[in-house]
């Protein structure tokens, strides 16, 4: 699958920075909030002055090394979560009920599959991955269904006024897929890319790491390409979104990323298609080793810096406002000249 992305138009650039310099205060004063509006003005357009309808898209899937004694809790946690994501009741829904943010819950390929909700997307490839360090997660024929499930998903979202998705996740084992992907792209040491997670001891620590050495020897001739490396690597959840991402810049759509596994994906879709990159803004800098070296790897500045470490769209979901209030001093704040000051 082919995606068609053309970079956000930096035509009016210098226009943006001229406005944003004439507003009704010191230039810059505003901080990484005017950088912020100007990359919204890029997206959106100069036609555009709002956010309108979006959606968290909270993609869930199971992995394989979820068995190999990784995480702290069991896999079946996973299930468990997106039950209490649809019931309304995880920490996720209180974010988004404050920022009128809709949320959609993507089953990628949970252990379980879930009783039809109007809050939940079929997109199952799978019961699971498969663990990585023995075989290869996924056959590219999964890859490339999940891209075209995300594709058609963010088309109908784009169709009813969406302009903005906010990515989330959900996955027991996920941190390693994500950590071995980081290195694997990256080439940064293993303790550089590996963490913590959900907050390991030092033995299960030992066996992420060992994982990952495993999984990126026995796939070595697999790390050349981004797409062969998803599937040796990834999760269900992670090709999702990096499909979302792709198909969200293909329409002129603003995304934002949220914690560490989201920005994996971020950094996945831009190694497929680097005119992506400016379509993402990036919510936040968590507690998670690899986070702060994969932000510098993609040039990104976040807008919060809040010690979070729990994936779900978090961090995305608490950034949303400060989205709105971007947008919302651009156009409405009166200029120096309008004043009567000059500086």
């Amino acid at each position: 699958m082919t995606f068609n992305i053309s970079p956000p138009d930096g035509a009016n650039d210098a226009s943006i920075q001229a406005h944003l310099d004439s507003r009704l205060k010191p230039p810059g004063a505003l901080g990484v909030l005017e950088a912020t509006a100007a990359s919204l003005v890029r997206i959106l357009g100069p036609s555009t002055h709002a956010i309108r309808s979006p959606v968290m898209l909270l993609f869930a899937g199971d992995h394989g090394v979820s068995a190999e004694g990784v995480s702290i809790v069991a896999p079946s946690t996973t299930h468990l979560m997106v039950h209490h994501f649809l019931e309304g009741n995880a920490s996720i829904n209180s974010f988004c009920r404050q920022a009128d943010l809709a949320l959609k819950v993507i089953d990628c390929g949970t252990l379980q599959a879930h009783a039809p909700h109007p809050q939940l997307v079929d997109h199952r490839l799978g019961e699971m991955t498969a663990p990585f360090h023995r075989e290869p997660a996924m056959t590219l024929e999964q890859l490339e269904t999940g891209f075209e499930n995300s594709r058609r998903l963010i088309g109908e979202l784009h169709a009813d006024g969406c302009n903005l998705i906010a990515l989330g996740e959900m996955g027991i084992g996920n941190t390693t897929s994500a950590s071995a992907l980081m290195a694997a792209l990256t080439h940064l040491p293993f303790d550089v890319c590996i963490g913590a997670g959900s907050g390991v001891t030092p033995t299960i620590m030992k066996r992420k790491q060992d994982i990952v050495q495993l999984g990126l020897q026995r796939h070595s001739q697999a790390l050349q390409d981004t797409r062969t490396t998803l599937a040796a690597l990834g999760g269900f959840e992670i090709v999702s979104m990096v499909g979302a991402i792709l198909a969200a810049a293909e329409k002129g759509m603003v995304v934002l990323v949220d914690g560490f596994i989201t920005t994996v994906a971020a950094l996945c879709a831009c190694r497929m298609a680097p005119e992506a990159r400016g379509y993402l803004i990036f919510s936040h800098c968590g507690d998670e080793r690899g986070h702060r070296p994969l932000l510098e790897q993609l040039d990104a500045v976040p807008l919060l810096h809040m010690g979070l470490r729990l994936g779900e769209g978090s961090g995305a979901a608490l950034a949303l406002p400060l989205l709105r209030s971007a947008l919302a001093f651009y156009y409405e704040m009166a200029s120096l000249e309008e004043a009567g000051l000059v500086l």
